[in-house]
């Protein structure tokens, strides 16, 4: 079978099942009649762009590039809310405040959650300088984060 088929297949599994690991997607692939190794679906993997995202249960499965963008974009809303104290823009940069310490972790969910406004950030200990992509001013990207502070 050839690679088309099987990538189809590879998306039509993670569709209807919770797949977390490539060797459940071999053995899943292996169930329909492909004939794959593991280095393949790594390809595969890379090639659909597929992205992990926490299944109802809390586990993390395949999904199709852009499923996880709400469930991304949630977790930094969330992050914000607990670590982030303050937003204001500083010309072409929003400038983040945290406690002391907590810069780091909020730089990183910030990072991780690719936001699609976000290049990406720099972290001091309470400070984080965020760059916006050319698309997005600091202004409309500032209001944004600043919207998930959470309420005094």
């Amino acid at each position: 079978m050839n690679r088309t088929a099987r990538q189809q297949a590879i998306l039509r599994l993670i569709r209807d099942g919770a797949i977390s690991t490539q060797a459940e997607l071999v053995s899943a692939l292996r169930d329909e009649g492909f004939d794959v190794v593991q280095t393949t679906v790594s390809r595969d993997v890379a090639e659909l762009e597929l992205v992990k995202v926490r299944a109802p249960s809390g586990r993390l499965v395949y999904a199709d590039p852009g499923a996880g963008d709400a469930d991304r974009l949630k977790a930094i809303a969330a992050a914000m809310r607990r670590y982030a104290t303050g937003v204001e823009t500083a010309g072409p940069l929003v400038v983040i405040s945290t406690p002391s310490g907590y810069a780091s972790a909020l730089a990183q969910a910030i990072d991780e959650g690719r936001h699609p406004a976000i290049a990406g950030t720099i972290a001091g200990d309470n400070t984080i300088f965020v760059a916006p992509r050319a698309a997005t001013t600091a202004r409309s990207l500032g209001r944004e984060l600043a919207g998930h502070l959470a309420p005094d």
